[in-house]
């Protein structure tokens, strides 16, 4: 198939590109370089360009005679929408819908869109969600994501546009030969924090609240390793090539790790003793938030083959290593 990757040159969207030309796709990419990076596209071919550029948006799209779009180009910190929460309805949601009206424009039918558990919000009797669960988010980012579900779903019923929406939990890890990973200055991901945390680019990791009612204190989430998430991603394009109807999914494992977890199997892994710090609670923090994944399971056939918060940090902590020493060379 020959398929559009909004937001291909960054973490998720550049590991999806990989694995798009490994199964023989033609791919485009669409990017603004904005956070993510040209050398990290092993595939396609690149147009830079913004979304807000209709123009350019629409010359694409009716060129290209595509057979589906995956959209990933979106702003991804928390804290952040908060404090500029226009910022992140302009880009999460006007881009969006600026993507959904030239997809419609130009007879594109078919749209994967990168979703997040954030669009729970704070789930009541307990932390695990399942895709019925009702949509509460608690900051501007979660609240984007759900604009454009909602969006995808009165335009699907409306016409034969067909979607597949993925919520993704905390994607994590890298690939296995260390080609691409988490390159962004900003990164707001525990385990990436914690990495850094011990290659010595942070002085210190913070943990935001240890009275959770949790067995150890701390949050708890489910991890996912980036590969799985692409492989959904994989079964979600092939469903709808295959005629099948819109659907949302949940993209984890069902289970969760502390944060106190978590930093004890980086410290093992890596092998150094950092420092950590144990602060007050954020604000609408969830104490714990794991995915339901039986739909995507038993409707798609998923079936995760990197369920080991080990290997995850591993393949992530290699490519840190790699990734600051190319880095300090001027490599990339």
């Amino acid at each position: 198939m020959k398929i559009l990757v909004t937001g291909g040159a960054g973490y998720i969207g550049s590991h999806m590109v990989a694995r798009l030309g490994e199964l023989g796709h033609d791919v485009v990419i669409y990017d603004n370089l904005s956070t993510g990076h040209d050398w990290a596209i092993l595939h396609g071919n690149l147009v830079v360009g913004d979304l807000a550029d209709r123009a350019l948006l629409k010359t694409v799209l009716e060129a290209g005679n595509f057979d589906a779009v995956m959209h990933f180009a979106a702003f991804i910190e928390v804290n952040e929408s908060v404090r500029d929460p226009l910022k992140y309805y302009r880009n999460n949601y006007a881009n969006a819908l600026n993507l959904i009206e030239s997809c419609r424009d130009a007879g594109v039918k078919r749209l994967i869109f990168s979703s997040t558990a954030a669009v729970y919000g704070i789930p009541d009797g307990g932390g695990k969600v399942v895709e019925g669960t009702p949509l509460s988010p608690i900051n501007p980012y979660g609240e984007s994501k759900a604009m454009v579900e909602k969006t995808l779903r009165d335009f699907s019923a409306a016409s034969d546009f067909r979607y597949v929406s993925l919520r993704y939990f905390n994607v994590a890890g890298a690939d296995e030969q260390s080609r691409i990973g988490q390159a962004y200055d900003n990164a707001t991901h525990l385990i990436t924090l914690a990495l850094r945390t011990a290659l010595g680019k942070r002085d210190e990791l913070n943990i935001f609240g240890t009275d959770y009612n949790t067995q150890d204190g701390t949050c708890i989430r489910d991890y996912i390793h980036v590969r799985d998430l692409i492989e959904a991603h994989v079964l979600a394009l092939n469903h709808l090539a295959d005629g099948g109807g819109s659907r949302i999914f949940n993209c984890g494992y069902g289970h969760g790790y502390s944060v106190r977890e978590v930093v004890a199997k980086v410290k093992k892994i890596t092998g150094v003793d950092f420092r950590v710090v144990e602060t007050g609670r954020r604000e609408g923090d969830p104490p714990a938030l794991t995915a339901d994944s039986t739909r995507i399971r038993e409707e798609l056939g998923w079936k995760p083959a990197h369920d080991d918060l080990g290997f995850i940090i591993k393949t992530a902590w290699k490519w840190e290593k790699l990734y600051w020493k190319k880095r300090e060379s001027g490599e990339i």
